[in-house]
């Protein structure tokens, strides 16, 4: 087959100049990158357009995407296929739809599942000129995981890192694709690997890093007493195990320099286990994003998330992690057929009484793999409507101007009237005014600051979500994004620390192996 380049690229309609957060598949995937094929070219669009002139005859791009950037990554597939480019695909949304890159974007190859080994053989396949026309990577073990290749990453580019230390969530909440892609059965990392990569990004001036974990609450102490009550003693041991591994793992977070703050994504069900909050503050995990959805029991009822509170006890709750040391993002879904016209100042009175740091307000949208998306295109007559061409049961194939902003009926309110009543409860909750008033949960002025910059930002970039239908509106926003990221990145950047070193800590199963 030759020599080749290998590209690996995260497509994306709005490019800011600098981005939030790693795109750490991108990474992860360069490491997976067999070293007979060089280092990898890496285009992410979130920072800048993929130059396509840099795609010769014969390379192999391989292109990340989910729903959102669909059709953006058929287009880019398209036009590198014309070029003579060999176009693999992967990600979330060729898991669940591999056929339509072939169909739509040029695809000569996808991978299903997850590609930390997959990928590697997809490239051995074409070298040898036996290229596969779908791969299917499973879920691979945690200690399987490949670690990011961070020497790639471009200077300047980024003011948060990432690092994943397990895949998969063992809830099945309906408009969560998460649990039926990655699995039900969270699959950990080991201790010592994911250090090894946060020492690293610390070594390249990274000072905040989100663990980028579907749940990094695997295992709540009502799994625990579930599994007691079942009589299954197996059971038991395994989630304590996994509970051991959590807690020994936020015990070597302590180790690191103290300017390092941590971010995650959790479900409610911490609240009830101060032992856990505890341990997260003190490792320096100082935020973590909380599926709160509905603020009614009927409103969770419909997502099935009804393990979580609502009314003054949801309230309750969430003042908890504060009261832990521990800041919350919540994240709020408008569009249950249970809301109505005072959900949203209701949402938002519940958002400022929890002492919420941060909140984001999304509309109800069937993404493909959920419970909803399945009952929305089975159900709903509208689902087989056209446009352009395009039932609206594939809507990520229709060009953004054209896509209605709402997809599921609702009782009681027009798409407008939601549309309108969503994008106040965001300019309210993100007004400067909110904003410098949340801010004085941090520490100095400079940290003031950077939280009146990064809520500024974060607003900004949602602006273009498809909440509004204004395009002028999406592309200011765009403009003033790409203004504030640059100070923004620079309030987050560390001074490097290329010396830094942990010594590894004896773990838990090896003390007691000592004390036998």
């Amino acid at each position: 087959m030759g020599k080749f380049q290998v590209h690996l690229t995260n497509p994306s309609d709005a490019a800011f100049g600098t981005a939030v957060i790693t795109p750490r598949w991108l990474y992860v995937l360069a490491a997976a990158t067999p070293s007979e094929f060089g280092d990898p070219r890496i285009w992410d669009e979130t920072l800048e357009h993929m130059d396509l002139d840099a795609v010769k005859p014969g390379d192999v791009v391989g292109i990340g995407i989910h729903t959102g950037n669909a059709l953006r990554g058929y287009k880019l597939g398209r036009e590198i296929r014309a070029r003579g480019g060999v176009v693999i695909f992967g990600g979330i949304h060729p898991t669940l739809y591999p056929d339509e890159c072939f169909d739509l974007g040029g695809a000569h190859a996808a991978v299903k599942g997850d590609g930390d080994i997959a990928w590697g053989q997809a490239l051995r396949d074409h070298a040898a000129g036996n290229l596969q026309r779908v791969y299917d990577g499973g879920r691979v073990p945690g200690d399987e995981f490949k670690p990011a290749r961070w020497d790639l990453l471009p200077a300047e580019g980024y003011m948060w890192a990432s690092v994943q230390t397990v895949r998969g969530c063992p809830k099945h909440c309906s408009f969560c694709s998460v649990w039926r892609t990655d699995g039900q059965k969270p699959r950990q990392r080991g201790t010592d690997a994911v250090i090894d990569e946060i020492v690293e990004l610390r070594r390249r001036g990274f000072r905040f890093i989100a663990l980028a974990d579907d749940n990094f609450y695997p295992v709540s102490l009502t799994d625990i007493a579930l599994a007691e009550r079942q009589g299954n003693a197996e059971r038991v041991e395994q989630l304590k195990a996994m509970r051991r591994e959590r807690f020994e793992f936020m015990e070597r977070l302590k180790d690191l320099p103290r300017d390092m703050t941590f971010f995650t994504q959790i479900t409610m069900e911490a609240a009830e286990d101060p032992d856990f909050l505890d341990a997260m503050r003190e490792a320096h995990i100082r935020g973590a994003l909380v599926g709160v959805e509905a603020v009614t029991a009927e409103g969770l009822k419909e997502v099935f998330k009804d393990f979580n509170m609502s009314g003054d006890n949801l309230v309750k709750q969430l003042r908890k992690f504060r009261e832990h040391g521990v800041h919350v993002l919540g994240s709020f879904i408008f569009g249950l057929p249970s809301d109505r016209a005072d959900t949203f100042d209701a949402t938002q009175d519940l958002a400022q009484k929890a002492d919420l740091t941060f909140a984001q307000f999304v509309m109800l949208t069937p993404f493909p793999g959920t419970v909803d998306f399945d009952r929305w295109e089975k159900n709903d007559p509208r689902a087989k409507e056209v446009v352009d061409g395009v039932p609206l049961s594939r809507y990520w194939l229709i060009p953004p101007e054209r896509r209605p902003k709402m997809f599921l009926p609702h009782p009681t309110m027009e798409s407008a009237e939601m549309r309108a009543r969503t994008q106040k409860v965001w300019d309210d909750f993100y007004s400067l005014k909110a904003v410098w008033r949340r801010s004085k949960c941090t520490p100095h002025l400079r940290a003031r600051l950077a939280f009146v910059f990064i809520s500024k930002l974060y607003r900004q970039m949602y602006a273009s979500t498809g909440i509004s239908t204004d395009s002028a509106r999406r592309e200011r926003a765009t403009k003033m994004a790409r203004m504030l990221a640059k100070p923004c990145r620079k309030l987050f950047a560390g001074k490097p620390m290329p010396e830094l070193s942990l010594k590894p800590r004896l773990q838990t199963s090896e003390l007691l192996q000592i004390a036998q």
